[in-house]
């Protein structure tokens, strides 16, 4: 077996053995719901997000594809909201920006310190609930989508309606 065959089984492996956890234990007070989108791909996922109580997000919920390299854990993997929600840490394309999910090892622009980036003992669950903890508490010091950034920093009411008219958007109301 050549060595990318034998990194995607060990993906694959890893992937399996993580849904089953998830699916056993089910997530913190149900605040997600995470898996393969069809059985015969264990490389793409979705994953249902409840909008974090107390925040502009509550009582929404938001889809996230979760795409996963073949080398995973060893690489993060990548994840996007579909549609995508407004945030200062999602980029206008729903693709998310937090630092659990770059690419480990030391940060090019020395703004991130290599223990906050992605190591293969992070898990799906670990990242999600860091995305639920982000939705709540935006980092401003590296926005993915710069307008957002700027209104949460300079009108955060206004912000905040624009992030409750986006859930109500996307349940249809």
């Amino acid at each position: 077996m050549n060595s990318k065959a034998s990194s995607s089984a060990t993906a694959l492996r890893r992937l399996m053995t993580e849904y089953k956890q998830l699916t056993s234990g089910g997530s913190p007070d149900g605040m997600f719901t995470a898996g393969p989108v069809s059985e015969s791909d264990f490389f793409v996922w979705e994953a249902l997000i409840s909008g974090p109580e107390g925040t502009p997000f509550e009582g929404g919920v938001f889809t996230a594809r979760l795409t996963f390299p073949t080398d995973y854990p060893l690489s993060p993997f990548k994840m996007k909201f579909v549609p995508p929600i407004f945030h200062p840490n999602i980029y206008p394309d729903g693709n998310v920006c937090i630092s659990i999910l770059h690419t480990p090892g030391d940060d090019p622009t020395m703004y991130e310190q290599a223990s906050e980036r992605w190591s293969p003992v992070q898990s799906v669950e670990k990242v999600i609930l860091s995305v639920i903890s982000m939705l709540a508490e935006p980092n401003l010091e590296s926005p993915a989508n710069i307008d957002c950034a700027k209104l949460y920093r300079t009108d955060k009411a206004a912000y905040e309606k624009a992030v409750r008219n986006n859930v109500r958007e996307q349940l249809g109301l």
